[in-house]
Parts: C-alpha cells; sequence; structure tokens
C-alpha cells in the first residue's frame, strides 16, 4: 500500500484548529455529490505526534486501519534528526533513527518498511518487534523497497550500478535475511504486492513505461488500456491496481485495473495524483477520495493550506498530512 502526497477544501472546517491541543478533532460538514444527493459525514483529525518536531506526517496505514506509520523531524546539536512514528491505535511510538528517510508501507502485524541512505547510497529497512534493521542487499547503484504484504513479503527494486537499468527484488518473509531478484520484466521497478503475492509495477526505459503484473504462480501480464503510448503502474491491493496511462498528445487518464481480468476503468481526472487503493477500490491521492467513479474533496484544505491524502484501509480510514504553517499527521473517517 502506500506512497507519497500532497492538497485541499471543505466549507466550514476552521483553519487554526489543527494548532491547537494535539488530538483535537478537525470537522466540516458533508459535501454533496453530483445530482445533490448529500455524502455521509466526513471529518479529519490529528494524528499525536511528538511535540518536540517541527514536522511530522503519516504515510501509510495497514489493511486493517490499526497500524500507521509516519516519519518526523526535529532539531539537534548536530542537525535534523529523523524519527520512525507508528501509532498502534491511538498509542504512538517513536524511534530516532539516522537511516530513517522515506516511510513507504506498512501492514498487520504492525511491520514498517522504507528508505534511508548509507555513503549515498539507497539502502532499505525494516521496523518490527520494536527495533529497526537494515535490509539485505545485493550489489547495486541504490535499492528502494515499495510495499509490504501480511506475510511480511516485500518487494522493491536495485538498479546496475554500470547500466542503469532496474531490476525487480523481493525479500520474502518465509526465508528470513534473504533478497531475491524477481523474475520481472526488463529494467522493472515492483511498485505493489497484495495479500496472495501477485505483484505490479512498471517496466522499460524512460518515457516508454510499460504496466505489468506478476501472478503468484509467476505468470506475467500486461497491465495497459487501449491507445495507450505508456502505462505506469503506483500500487495494489486486493484485486485492485491503479496507475496512469499516456495517450499521446499531452492526453492522459488515472486508471484502475481489476487484476483478475485486467480491465480498466477511467478514474474522476480531477484527482491531481494517485497514491494508494485499498481491496475495495477506493483510491486517495492529493485532496480526494475515489469510490467508483466518482470522487469527493477531503475536508481540512483550504486557503494557503495544503493536504494530502496518503494511504486508505480497508476500512475506509485515511490518512495523510495537513499543512498549514506547520506539517502535521491527519486521518480521515466517514469519507
Amino acid at each position: 500500500m502506500t506512497h507519497i502526497a500532497r492538497r485541499r477544501m471543505i466549507a466550514g472546517v476552521a483553519a487554526g484548529l489543527l494548532a491547537t491541543a494535539v488530538g483535537a478533532a478537525v470537522s466540516g460538514p458533508a459535501t454533496a455529490a453530483a445530482g445533490g444527493a448529500a455524502l455521509r459525514a466526513c471529518t479529519i483529525g490529528t494524528l499525536p505526534f511528538p511535540a518536540d518536531t517541527y514536522r511530522a506526517e503519516a504515510n501509510a496505514i495497514d489493511p486493517t486501519g490499526r497500524f500507521v506509520a509516519g516519519a518526523a523531524l526535529r532539531v539537534g546539536d548536530s542537525g535534523n534528526q529523523s524519527l520512525l512514528l507508528v501509532w498502534d491505535r491511538e498509542r504512538l511510538t517513536s524511534i530516532e533513527s539516522s537511516i530513517v528517510a522515506d516511510v513507504v508501507d506498512v501492514n498487520a502485524r504492525g511491520v514498517v518498511v522504507g528508505n534511508g541512505w548509507t555513503d549515498g547510497i539507497g539502502r532499505p529497512w525494516r521496523y518490527r518487534d520494536g527495533r529497526i534493521e537494515q535490509l539485505p542487499v545485493v550489489p547495486s547503484g541504490g535499492i528502494f523497497v515499495t510495499a509490504v504484504n501480511r506475510a511480511g513479503d516485500i518487494v522493491g527494486h536495485g538498479s546496475d550500478a554500470d547500466t542503469g537499468q532496474n531490476f525487480g527484488l523481493r525479500w520474502p518473509a518465509a526465508r528470513p535475511g534473504t533478497v531475491e531478484v524477481l523474475d520481472a520484466p526488463a529494467n522493472a521497478t515492483p511498485q505493489g504486492i497484495t495479500q496472495d503475492g501477485t505483484i505490479v509495477g512498471t517496466a522499460g526505459d524512460w518515457g516508454n513505461w510499460t504496466g505489468w503484473v506478476r501472478r503468484p504462480d509467476g505468470r506475467i501480464d500486461a497491465l495497459t488500456a487501449p491507445g495507450a503510448r505508456t502505462t505506469s503502474v503506483y500500487a495494489a491491493e486486493g484485486h485492485w491496481a491503479i496507475g496512469q496511462v499516456d495517450l499521446g498528445d499531452t492526453s492522459s487518464l488515472k486508471v484502475r485495473w481489476d487484476l483478475r481480468d485486467g480491465s480498466h476503468t477511467a478514474l474522476d481526472q480531477r484527482l491531481e495524483w494517485l497514491e494508494d487503493v485499498n481491496d475495495r477500490g477506493v483510491v486517495v491521492g492529493g485532496d480526494r477520495v475515489v469510490r467508483g467513479t466518482t470522487s469527493r474533496v477531503l475536508p481540512g484544505g483550504g486557503e494557503r493550506v495544503t493536504i494530502g491524502a496518503r494511504s486508505v484501509s480497508a476500512t475506509g480510514t485515511i490518512v495523510g498530512f495537513r499543512n498549514a504553517d506547520r506539517v502535521t499527521p491527519v486521518r480521515w473517517t466517514g469519507c
């Protein structure tokens, strides 16, 4: 699940509420669907975060909605200090670590994965059982993880230091302490892994991308759409995947694929970008949530206030950030 986000507003949201006590809820009235039908109440609230940090955000929520993972920065004696933030329901654990640069995903067992840097080279890490550990790697010009499933299988990609070509990687939970080069299309970057081990991603040279899905039995199929010049895949959950199709002549579509048969549906193009999809096909990104083919603006944004939805659980809870003079981690419910 997960990726990296960005913004907007509903009338009646008080812009200053999130600057008050940590954990206070900010809410606005429901918007109206096309045709005038009222939507259910949709509210935003701040997740607790360390008071001595100057920015904090939520990057991922597990499918059950229990665990949320994010990151924060505070100023220390020697400069910025990075913190991993893990919320178990309402209980926050914060861990200082120099290798935590990017929090990517969290599973239903509270395992968090992300990326950092060692000697200027990308190096992935995993948080479990209360500690952060670097993942095993293969020779590469830089390695990055992109997703973890319930079993603990992790996917990501590396790059050949000589050619710059990408290759897919998997850290199998069944073989702890190992990493394997994935049988995937040339120049592949896996972007998601579902509960049954289905992997999706993008492959090909810059500007000539193709989408693909690797089934649990190893079979690889294309993810595309009629008339597509290029295809990029961003995330997957259940039997859904999301991405973007370039139709040429500056025309593109944001789409959701049904992995069972490869069919696709165009999403509301008011989505500025795509971040995540849950196992019911609900899509989030920017300041919107999409159910079916319709979308609604999430509350909490406004003039000079940016919001960004980054991840959605199977229960429909959404997490992300709000920037109103300070970046804070937030959660939307009922949306």
